[in-house]
């Protein structure tokens, strides 16, 4: 399995690494990788290999048996055996982080404040939308909750991910705030989202260290998605 620098140090832009396995179409696997392969609504990360004065690009992550590095069509790709420095875009994958931050503020303060679940997300830099079951939508709610997530986002909460044994992070209430959503089970361990005093859940992103770091949400738009749902879009503003 690579072993998965994106989960002990979100902050790593580049590090060295062995290549275990390499076919041009299917991927790249490393011994060890920052590289964020996606999910959770975060898109994966881009960035390059270096190898014996080479650059390979990687635009996308393949998940299945391994995590496999997609190279850009044309690109070489390195063989089992070589060396190579692995390098993330930086700017990319800051903003990621800061965004998908800020969507967990977004989730801990609707659910704090109407206990609304989540039905539904995605994200890409700088910018995010969010699904609530949320039936009636309160006169002032746009202002109301983006002054709340930015308070939440000035009292600058620490973020902290743990890797919990897979039941003692099954007794944490409010592990699950997506609506109809578990777990993987076959997982013996989970990893969490901390934002100390605001939010816990499960989650396999990459986020900033403190609310702070996130910078002010804007709440661009609610929109109606049905009976019960609302979409919430923000914008990281820098």
């Amino acid at each position: 399995m690579t072993e998965r620098l994106d989960w002990i140090d979100p902050s790593v832009r580049e590090w060295e690494c062995t290549v275990l396995w390499s076919d041009p179409e299917a991927g790249i696997v490393l011994d060890r990788s920052a590289f964020y392969p996606g999910g959770g609504g975060q898109p994966p990360d881009h960035g390059v290999l270096l190898w014996e004065g080479v650059q390979t690009r990687i635009v996308d992550t393949r998940k299945g048996d391994e995590q496999y590095l997609i190279p850009a069509p044309g690109d070489p790709v390195p063989k089992a055996g070589t060396t190579v420095r692995g390098a993330i875009d930086d700017a990319r994958r800051s903003s990621l982080m800061r965004t998908h931050s800020g969507l967990h503020i977004l989730c801990g303060t609707v659910f704090r404040d109407f206990g609304a679940l989540v039905t539904g997300g995605n994200m890409q830099p700088g910018e995010a939308r969010m699904d609530f079951n949320l039936p009636e939508v309160p006169v002032g709610f746009k202002q109301a909750l983006e002054d709340a997530v930015n308070a939440e986002i000035v009292a600058d909460r620490k973020i902290v991910a743990r890797v919990l044994p897979r039941a003692e992070a099954l007794e944490i209430p409010t592990l699950v705030r997506t609506q109809d959503a578990l777990p993987p089970l076959d997982h013996p361990e989970i990893r969490v989202i901390d934002i100390v005093g605001l939010d816990v859940q499960a989650d396999g992103g990459t986020h900033v260290a403190s609310t702070a770091q996130v910078g002010r949400v804007e709440v661009v738009k609610v929109e109606s998605k049905g009976r019960q749902n609302r979409r919430v879009r923000i914008r990281i503003a820098d």
